[in-house]
Formats: structure tokens, C-alpha cells, sequence
């Protein structure tokens, strides 16, 4: 089926990232299989396959690991965390089977899991030495900050766009489905203060039906192109004529705009907190790492390193 709303979805595709990404938790990297994948556990099973299970505290774990609002995305999406506990289990299985062909002590496997477990106290450890001071920025840094990048601060204009949505489920109703379009179009163009009834009556878009079209504040760039160009003629109030997109037809009004504006140091203080501190860090691991090639002489030789090369 088409999809039927205004905005280029990322709702769909940020679940899909967090469960592919909490299947990548813990036990998928060569250091992390290290970890029993036996029938040793801490608690009762949430989820079994054969002998293998993933006990509360694993998952409490996993859980406690996501940033707040992540956590609360899954914790309302239960086909996501159960893409994850599948995932999980088949990992385990996976490693069982591994281990009972000695899969671990293969050279090249052995090799990566040094190399991997190095990274991982490399990470660790530069993390340890690169602590940016509790009280940086100060307001004066974050106040210069703010002022100095003033011009990439600048937010787009926004448009709140309602919306009456059919969809072409099949192309030979294309025709009925358009008429029906162009009908409640002149209905509401003859009582706009009538649309968001309309909407709630007769929209098929799920995510805005019930807000009678209603789709919220978003720049122009998040709706699909046949939509951008027609909320870009509309004046606030007005009601467009049927539009056709890939998914359907819509009719759209616009029932508030907000011009480009800069965002306040109000706005950006965490983000751009955030995004000082992360710079810092990465300064001091820098000087860190240069101060160490400068406690001993360094020496290349290049007759040898030609030799590799060759």
C-alpha cells in the first residue's frame, strides 16, 4: 500500500535504526561473544529459543543503556522489542553452535578479538584522560559560541498543513477517487471552517484524521514534492484544490505559517553545550596522543617500511 501522509515518515525507519541497533547489543562483536552463551542465568526468562534465554536483567540492561526518550519509544513498541529478543536468541544459538566447533580458538578469530578488545580499552581509556572540565563552556563561551555561528542558527519558515487524504489503492479507481477529491475540495473551499469535519469524516491518513487533517508545524522540506508545491501557493486560511502525489490525492489547507527565524541561545543551549564539550574532548585526546609521541624519540625506518609497501 501507498503511504498516505504529507511527511516523508521517519517514525517507521527510527524503530527499524533502534531495533537493528539493539540487536547489535551485547554479544555480536568479537570481544562481546566472549560472554557465556550457555544456559547460565540471573533471573527468569523473558524470551527462550532451545536452551538459550534472555533473562529480565539482560534486558533491563539493554533498556537502561537507550537514551530516555529511545527507552520510551520500545517500551510502547512491542514489535520492535521483540524484533530485538528474536534477533537476540538467534545470536545465541548462533554462538552455542560456534563454540561447540571451537569457533573461538580459530587464529583469525583469536587475532580479532585482540584487536577488537585493544580498541575497546584504547576507547575507554582516552575517554578517561580527555574528561572536559565540569564547568565548561562557561556562559561567556557558550554566549560566543552562539554569537560567532549566528548565521547557521537560522530555522526555515514552518507551515501548519491540514489535510484530506484519499489513497489510490488501485490505479483503474484512480478516476473515482479523484472526483471524490475535487468534491469535498469545493465543499471546503466553500466553508473552510468546516475542513478539519471533513477531515476527521472522510481523511484515510490514520496519523492526522482524528486532529481533524491536522499535521502540525514543519518546514516545507518534510512534505512530499507534490504537497510542497502546493502549500507554497497557499495562503494562510485557504483551501487547495486535489492534489495528486504517488500515494493518493489530498486536499490541503494551511492554517498557519511562522517565518524564517533565527533560534534564541535559549533554544540551542543544550545541543550546543553538548556539541563544545564534544570538541574539547576531542582536543585534549588529541594533545594527549601528541604528548606521548613526544616522550621518547620516534624513529621510521624507511628501508624496511619501502619493503612492506613493495
Amino acid at each position: 500500500m501507498k503511504k498516505p501522509t504529507l511527511l516523508v515518515g521517519a517514525g517507521a525507519l527510527t524503530l527499524l535504526v533502534v531495533a537493528v541497533g539493539l540487536s547489535l547489543r551485547p554479544g555480536t562483536g568479537p570481544v562481546a561473544a566472549q560472554q557465556s552463551v550457555g544456559p547460565e542465568h540471573s533471573g527468569p526468562a523473558v524470551a527462550r529459543l532451545g536452551n538459550q534465554q534472555i533473562d529480565v536483567p539482560e534486558l533491563q540492561s539493554v533498556l537502561a543503556s537507550l537514551p530516555a526518550e529511545t527507552r520510551e519509544q520500545l517500551r510502547g513498541n512491542r514489535g520492535a522489542l521483540e524484533t530485538w529478543l528474536r534477533s537476540r536468541l538467534a545470536q545465541k544459538a548462533v554462538l552455542e553452535q560456534a563454540d561447540a566447533q571451537g569457533w573461538r580458538q580459530r587464529p583469525e578469530v583469536e587475532r580479532q578479538t585482540r584487536e577488537a578488545a585493544e580498541q575497546i580499552v584504547f576507547r575507554d581509556y582516552m575517554l578517561s584522560v580527555s574528561q572536559v572540565p565540569a564547568e565548561y563552556p562557561s556562559v561567556a563561551e557558550l554566549q560566543q559560541a552562539y554569537d560567532s555561528g549566528k548565521a547557521q542558527w537560522v530555522t526555515p519558515p514552518l507551515y501548519r498543513v491540514s489535510q484530506i487524504f484519499l489513497a489510490v489503492n488501485d490505479p483503474q479507481n484512480a478516476d473515482a477517487v479523484r472526483r471524490q477529491a475535487q468534491e469535498l475540495s469545493r465543499k471546503a473551499q466553500a466553508a473552510p471552517a468546516d475542513f478539519a469535519a471533513l477531515a476527521t469524516q472522510y481523511s484515510q491518513d490514520p496519523g492526522t484524521a482524528q486532529q481533524g487533517g491536522d499535521s502540525g508545524l514543519q518546514p516545507l522540506q518534510q512534505l512530499v514534492p507534490a504537497v510542497r508545491e502546493a502549500v507554497s501557493r497557499l495562503k494562510v486560511g485557504a483551501v487547495s484544490e486535489a492534489v495528486q502525489s504517488a500515494a493518493g490525492f489530498h486536499v490541503l489547507k494551511l492554517t498557519a505559517q511562522q517565518p524564517a527565524r533565527t533560534a534564541t541561545l535559549d533554544e540551542l543551549r543544550v545541543r550546543l553545550t553538548d556539541a563544545l564539550r564534544a570538541q574539547r574532548q576531542e582536543q585534549i585526546a588529541k594533545a594527549y596522543l601528541e604528548g606521548m609521541l613526544n616522550t621518547a624519540t620516534l624513529s621510521i625506518d624507511g628501508a624496511e617500511l619501502n619493503k612492506v609497501l613493495e
